[in-house]
């Protein structure tokens, strides 16, 4: 073994012991006599202690879900004689009601409750009277100390301590107690870690707290202003993978999950809710296009305003003509028709070899519990106007976690990164840490580039000037479309006059520090332009304050 990795071991070892000396000093010295007198007045129960869940932390290292201890009174009423007397002594001290702690100490049983959820002075206090028959029992309850933030990404712990949904779900059997432990092989036992630990691992998030603090208010603004339905705003560093912000609306307090009554505001629409994503998916069908050199940015095509293909005519939105014009134009300008034409170019065949090349037939593999994805079945079937139709997101089923991780290729010369949350995983004194995995390239670091500058040009001179930073580079791409009827619960073929509304952006476009993707349902407006492409702009404007992210140029 070398001199570095033996420093390095010594290291950790030297770091667990400290923090295994600090608890016991805790332990033993400052709360030594109220934890030994709790560790006797349980010593006549058949009971043991078998551990606490790993804790969860947004990468500051600020709680997201802890372990708060609990005490429990109970008594063995078969040995208690003195039950007058005794009731009158738990009066005082456990402040309920003389009468009703008689009827429970005349009962015939070895177990019985007295009062749950104790506070540490009234646990103190019974134990100090050593009472006959009077025990105190302790446990740990699982607290979530934000409420409603971030709550569909953290999940909730449910029945029969088992984590449910976000991160509680995915990772449960490595948060659970002493299941830890066998999840990290040869790593785990040269740092030691096939002890007798008896507490799960505990994840540090890669989410940011201001980061997403700031996404949930604008998800309550666009509630005020927009009258949503519901909503979701993900934040990724597009170079990584990490997600540094995840949130939903509705959302619910997992520290009270069994009150809601629509299950369905559990599920994190992320990962586990799939939509038309619109005009958006036009950048990959003009970005694969570009790939296979079968357009450039400038190639032009006369735009009628409607095609028909198999007895169907598709238009562009409201109906709109623009005549001659290019592929900027069809970024810039959200033409279906130019959408198709490049779609017809690249064939059928090739659209479906990048359909599946940007992963959109198969789930991320981001580290969240229940994720989704569609096998777009129509799509495979071949029809002529089911291409068309998907070439500018009308007919196919994507989740928003899957139109992230296809838009990192065009950040990462043209190779996809995989979307994670956890950012690392700690056990006793040993750590380990998330790496970011990239897929083979999609499309060439040209097409990426080209397709970039594209979507750049739709936001400096075509229809998303609202999203325009002065002095940054910010590429984006609205996208609306139709909600259908099934999706509503609704027995009926076709589609509703209900919307998504959503836009894609990152930036800065030569070296992004952010990818945000804002999806509206049913917003109280025609288009995304008017509510999604301003709800990235409040977002992309707080992410480059926030990270200090300098000017392209001068203003």
């Amino acid at each position: 073994m070398s001199k570095n990795k033996l420093n390095i071991i010594l290291i950790i070892l030297f770091l667990a012991w400290s923090v295994v000396v600090g608890r016991l000093f805790k332990l033993q010295i400052l709360e030594n006599d109220f934890y030994q007198a709790l560790a006797q007045g349980q010593q006549n129960r058949q009971s043991f202690l078998t551990g606490t869940r790993g804790e969860v932390f947004f990468r500051s290292s600020d709680f997201l879900a802890y372990n708060s201890p609990i005490y429990h009174a109970f008594a063995n009423a078969n040995r208690i004689t003195k039950k007058e007397e005794t009731a009158e002594l738990l009066t005082e001290i456990l402040d309920l009601e003389k009468d009703f702690l008689l009827e429970r100490l005349e009962r015939e049983s070895s177990f019985v409750y007295l009062k749950k959820d104790l506070d540490k002075e009234e646990a103190e206090q019974l134990i100090d009277q050593k009472i006959v028959g009077v025990e105190v029992e302790s446990a740990y309850e699982r607290r979530y100390l934000n409420d409603s933030m971030a709550a569909q990404a953290i999940g909730f712990l449910g029945g029969e301590q088992i984590g449910q949904y976000g991160v509680e779900g995915h990772y449960d059997e490595i948060l659970r107690p002493q299941e830890a432990i066998t999840k990290w092989g040869l790593a785990g036992q040269l740092l030691g870690l096939e002890t007798n630990e008896t507490s799960g691992a505990d994840l540090f998030l890669t989410l940011d707290y201001n980061i997403q603090f700031m996404a949930e208010e604008l998800l309550e603004k666009a509630y005020q202003q927009y009258n949503i339905r519901s909503g979701s705003i993900t934040v990724m560093n597009p170079k990584t993978g990490e997600i540094l912000a995840l949130a939903n609306f509705p959302s619910f307090d997992p520290n009270n999950f069994s009150q809601e009554r629509d299950f369905t505001i559990f599920k994190n629409s992320v990962v586990q809710k799939m939509y038309e994503p619109g005009s958006i998916f036009k950048i990959f069908t003009l970005a694969a296009a570009l790939d296979q050199n079968k357009i450039n940015p400038e190639t032009e095509y006369q735009d009628e305003g409607f095609i028909q293909i198999g007895g169907y005519t598709l238009r562009n939105y409201n109906r709109r003509v623009f005549g001659k014009t290019n592929m900027v134009d069809v970024l810039e300008r959200s033409i279906n028709t130019g959408a198709v034409f490049a779609q017809r170019e690249l064939g059928e065949e090739g659209f479906l070899d990048y359909f599946e090349r940007f992963g959109f037939f198969e789930p991320t593999g981001v580290d969240l519990y229940g994720e989704v994805f569609s096998q777009n079945s129509e799509l495979k079937k071949g029809y002529e106007v089911t291409f068309a139709t998907a070439s500018y997101g009308h007919g196919i089923n994507l989740t928003p976690i899957q139109i992230l991780r296809a838009s990192s290729a065009l950040v990462n010369d043209g190779r996809m990164v995989r979307p994670y949350i956890v950012e690392r995983i700690v056990q006793g004194g040993g750590e380990i840490k998330a790496e970011s995995v990239f897929s083979n390239s999609v499309i060439s670091s040209q097409a990426a580039n080209q397709i970039t500058a594209m979507m750049v040009s739709t936001i400096e001179n075509g229809f998303s000037k609202q999203a325009k930073i002065p002095g940054y580079y910010i590429a984006g791409k609205t996208g609306t479309s139709q909600i259908p009827w099934s999706v509503l619960g609704e027995n009926k073929r076709g589609y509703s006059n209900q919307t998504w509304q959503s836009f894609l952006g990152f930036g800065p476009s030569r070296d992004s520090e952010f990818m945000i993707l804002v999806k509206l349902d049913n917003p109280a407006t025609g288009t995304a332009e008017y509510s999604a492409m301003p709800i990235f702009r409040e977002m992309a404007r707080y992410l480059i304050d926030y990270l200090k992210i300098p000017p392209d140029y001068d203003v």
